[in-house]
C-alpha cells in the first residue's frame, strides 16, 4: 500500500510549527520528513533527528544527481528534501508529511501530484502581526517585513487542496486531522487499504 504525501504550507507567525507538531503527537501513523542542510548543527541538535547536516559540495552534489524534491538558499545555507528518502516510505504505506513554503510545494508536485496540499491561514494581517511580535525575536523592521512577504505568500493560497485558518489553536488542529482522516477514507486508500474485503464484497 502507498502512503499518503502531505505538504503543509503557511507564512511565518500564522502557527505552522505548533500545528504540525500536534498534529504528530496525535497521529503517530505521520511522520515528519528531515531535510538535509549545510547549516551547523546548534546546542542539542542532532544528526538526523531535526536534520541530516552534510556539507556544502556533499550537498550540490546531490543537487546534480536530482537526488532532491525540493531545494533552497536561506541566509547563506541550503536546505533539502531528500526524494529517495520520501519514495522509500511511501512505497512503505508510510504517511509522509513535509512542512516546506510555497515554492517548495511547487517542486515537490512535479514529483507528486497526489500530494496533498494543507494551506495555514492567520485569522487576519493583524493577528499575524501580533504572534510576530509576541515572538520577541524580531524588531520592528524585520516583523513590517516578515508581513509584508506573507501577503506575497498567501496569494498562493490557490494552489492548495485544503485551507485552515488559525484563529483557535483546537479548531485549527481539529480541521487538519479531519484532513488526513478524509484522505484515509479515499476509495483508492481503502481498497488498497482493505483489497481482500473489496474483492470479497465486490466479487
Amino acid at each position: 500500500m502507498t502512503g499518503h504525501l502531505y505538504i503543509v504550507t503557511a507564512p511565518s507567525g500564522a502557527g505552522k510549527t505548533t500545528l504540525v507538531r500536534l498534529l504528530l503527537e496525535n497521529d503517530p501513523g505521520i511522520r515528519l520528513s528531515i531535510s538535509h542542510t549545510t547549516r551547523a548543527p546548534r546546542a542539542g541538535e542532532r544528526n538526523g533527528i531535526e536534520y541530516h547536516f552534510t556539507d556544502v559540495p556533499d550537498f550540490l552534489d546531490k543537487v546534480r544527481e536530482g537526488e532532491f524534491l525540493e531545494w533552497a538558499e536561506v541566509h547563506g545555507n541550503y536546505y533539502g528534501t531528500s526524494r529517495s528518502g520520501i519514495e522509500a516510505a511511501l512505497h512503505a504505506g508510510q504517511d509522509v508529511l513535509l512542512e516546506i513554503d510555497w515554492q517548495g510545494a511547487q517542486q515537490v508536485r512535479r514529483w507528486f501530484p497526489a500530494a496533498i496540499g494543507v494551506f495555514v491561514l492567520p485569522p487576519s494581517l493583524d493577528e499575524l502581526a501580533r504572534r510576530l511580535r509576541q515572538r520577541a525575536t524580531d524588531s520592528a523592521e524585520i516583523i513590517a517585513r516578515r508581513v509584508t512577504a506573507a501577503r506575497e505568500e498567501m496569494r498562493h493560497v490557490g494552489e492548495f487542496d485544503y485551507v485552515i485558518i488559525n484563529d483557535e489553536l483546537p479548531r485549527a488542529l481539529h480541521d487538519l486531522l479531519a484532513v488526513v482522516a478524509a484522505s484515509r477514507l479515499r476509495y483508492a486508500a481503502q481498497s488498497q487499504r482493505h483489497a481482500i474485503l473489496f474483492s470479497t464484497l465486490l466479487a
